[in-house]
């Protein structure tokens, strides 16, 4: 007797397949954030290099979830519609958990694509909505955790735990009260020199142009 055809669930496994990379890259992405927001690391340069990085798989996050949810029209087991998809709580199939899934789904696509409108918005306001992002991540592992079919697998629990730890973390220490603020960087030789420049024009003015010998006298 020959066993079943891939084929039969081969939309189903697509859809899986989407549904852990967007987990992965939305995670790696939220975690880079929390980690600029809290100064880390602190080397000069690496700044830069970390936001390239976070903007790219918060993209590749937003393309991955688009796949996630299209490729679940060709599932004939489902049988999902472009309503099912759009609006949450709609879904025959765990609603409640599909449902988080598609708010956690319009949630990243709206934060991740206001990066590119925060000069319209005002970067105050960005900065406020941007804080969010913790609570879609949550919402996108509760759906997972919820909905998806491997939730009772150690590869997929690891993954949600070596992302998630450190994703917590950084955000209860972002947010709690008397959190650490990032060490000023050293300064450069130029900046010193300047420094001690000022330093000895000011005391000049104090002393009306005279050495401290003869202020003494």
């Amino acid at each position: 007797m020959s066993g079943p055809n891939p084929l039969d669930y081969g939309w189903w496994l697509a859809s899986r397949s989407a549904g852990i990379v967007a987990l992965v890259a939305v995670s790696i992405s939220v975690l880079i954030g929390l980690m600029m927001a809290n100064g880390l690391p602190r080397r000069p340069g690496v700044k830069r290099k970390l936001l390239a990085v976070h903007e790219s798989t918060a993209l590749a996050g937003l393309v991955a979830i688009s796949v996630h949810g299209l490729t679940l029209l060709g599932d004939s087991y489902l049988r999902a519609t472009i309503a099912n998809l759009l609006v949450p709580f709609t879904l025959g199939y765990r609603p409640l958990f599909t449902g988080l899934g598609v708010i956690a789904g319009w949630g990243a696509a709206l934060l991740g694509l206001s990066f590119y409108v925060r000069r319209r918005i005002g970067t105050k306001l960005w900065r406020k909505l941007h804080r969010l992002t913790v609570v879609v991540w949550a919402l996108g592992v509760i759906h997972t955790l919820g909905a998806g079919t491997d939730a009772g697998q150690v590869w997929l629990q690891a993954i949600v735990a070596v992302t998630g730890i450190p994703i917590v973390f950084l955000f209860l220490m972002r947010m709690l009260p008397g959190e650490r603020r990032p060490a000023p960087l050293p300064a450069t030789a130029p900046a010193r020199g300047a420094a001690r420049s000022a330093a000895r024009r000011t005391s000049a003015e104090r002393t009306g142009g005279r050495r401290p010998a003869e202020v003494a006298r």
